[in-house]
């Protein structure tokens, strides 16, 4: 095969890294599992910090880094990035740094692990350290030509990414950067002497909620990316997707002045979910619905692996929604419903992850090559019933954030609940831990013949 083009070059060290830290977190998902499931819950005990310290680092590392270092991995692939390469190599390396430190700070016994919401984290200045060095990382990654390319770049330099999608990964690398400076302003405002949970409740709220619109961005233009090549064109023009992405991106310019209006302060707090709820959901929806128009109308077989990916994607993000209808309290519906958003998001990327990485390096498992046509599905099958048994105790009231001895069952709903969720899990995570054995199979192994499913991202049709 000949050399890749210069264009996909910068992808290898972010699709490395986001592929490496989401192989950790598979090791530690298997331990929080079996730490939700009766009876080996009541079998813990004491054992209740440790897990929530495999959580802190469990969520960083298959949200935060895996989901953002991926980002930046497509992002990398889009034309126009000849200029600003010293920033993408500076970006990389002070990511790399940052993750390295997060992993450390779970061996330091007096980092006491704080379950705040979107990034959760453990009590010390080198985990706090190491969550902004990725953070700076990917935004130097995202500061080049390929955020605002000339039209030239854009027409005559080659890139796997569909023009349709473009506008997404771009839209997604504004909302990243709107969140970095939510993040910055939420610290300056943010009042002294706060107890740590309380203090980093405050500083990770805004900005993660921006985040949100991010990884949504992002999963779309997956979306894009996948049924374009299977239907022979794109699903929506590309004018339709810059004004979709750009509606989709807009709100998030408010978080950071929001963040400076006082975290601590309630308007604040509900607008960055005001923001996240109704910036979201129509957008998302309408490609949604566009991309299930176009799908039906062709003639694309329904078991194609990049439909079936898709299915499972929209699928999880539907279950996400109405879920999130339901939020009343802090219960288990909450994790339910933010487990099925970033599944549907996961297992997009698990799914454009084949035609882009073992496709284009031409490095191929025979042998296993047919169940890669079906890992996203089992994937996200596993974590739509492991949502929906989360979702089942919590309407009963099962507390969330509550391991081993902490976790009471009191009724047979939340038993048949935390049940089915056990189930799901297991099934999610055997999905996910396929995704891994195939992906490290393919590179560990010389060149290979490449399987005919997966086609050029190139649409057969102009």
């Amino acid at each position: 095969m000949a050399s890749e083009p210069e264009t996909q070059q910068p992808s290898t060290p972010w699709f490395t890294l986001a592929i490496g830290s989401l192989l950790v977190a598979g090791g530690f998902a298997i331990l929080l599992v079996i730490g939700r499931v009766p009876p080996f819950s009541t079998w813990l005990g004491d054992w209740a910090g440790f897990f929530k310290r495999c959580l802190v680092v469990h969520v960083d590392l298959s949200i935060v880094v895996w989901f953002h270092a991926f980002t930046a991995g497509l992002f990398a692939l889009l034309p126009g990035g000849r200029k600003g390469s010293h920033l993408r190599t500076l970006g990389v390396a002070i990511a790399l740094v940052g993750v390295a430190a997060i992993f450390a700070c779970i061996f330091v016994e007096s980092a006491e692990p704080i379950l705040s919401n979107y990034v959760p984290s453990l009590d010390h200045p080198l985990f706090l350290a190491g969550i902004g060095a990725f953070f700076a990382g990917v935004a130097l990654t995202f500061l080049d030509g390929r955020l605002w390319p000339s039209a030239w770049a854009e027409a005559s330099e080659e890139s796997p990414i569909p023009p349709e999608a473009r506008p997404g990964l771009r839209a997604a690398a504004v909302a990243f950067l709107f969140a970095v400076l939510t993040f910055a302003a939420s610290a300056l405002t943010t009042p002294e002497g706060l107890l740590p949970a309380t203090r980093n409740e405050f500083l990770f709220w805004g900005g993660g909620h921006v985040l949100q619109v991010c990884s949504v961005a992002t999963m779309v233009s997956v979306w894009l990316m996948l049924l374009t090549p299977a239907l022979g064109e794109a699903p929506v023009s590309r004018r339709l997707s810059v004004l979709l992405f750009a509606l989709l991106v807009l709100p998030t310019a408010a978080g950071p002045a929001l963040a400076l209006a006082g975290t601590t302060r309630v308007f604040v707090h509900d607008g960055f979910t005001t923001l996240m709820r109704f910036g979201i959901f129509p957008v998302v929806t309408l490609f949604a619905v566009l991309c299930l128009r176009a799908t039906f109308r062709s003639k694309v077989s329904r078991t194609d692996p990049r439909v079936l990916a898709f299915f499972a994607s929209v699928g999880l993000t539907t279950v996400g929604f109405v879920i999130g209808a339901f939020i009343n309290g802090s219960n288990t519906i909450v994790p339910a419903h933010y487990h099925a958003s970033i599944g549907a998001v996961t297992v997009s990327f698990m799914a454009i992850s084949y035609p882009l990485l073992l496709t284009r390096t031409e490095r191929r498992f025979p042998r296993l090559a047919a169940w890669s046509r079906w890992q996203p599905l089992l994937f996200g099958v596993g974590q739509m019933v492991f949502a929906v048994g989360f979702a089942l105790a919590g309407s009963q009231g099962m507390a969330r954030k509550a391991y081993g001895a902490e976790q009471h069952i009191r009724t047979t709903t939340e038993l048949v609940g935390l049940g089915v969720m056990g189930l799901g899990g297991l099934v999610a995570v055997g999905g996910g831990l396929l995704f891994l054995l195939l992906v490290l199979t393919s590179f560990l192994r010389g060149p290979r013949k490449v399987s005919q499913w997966q086609p050029s991202l190139t649409p057969s049709k102009p």
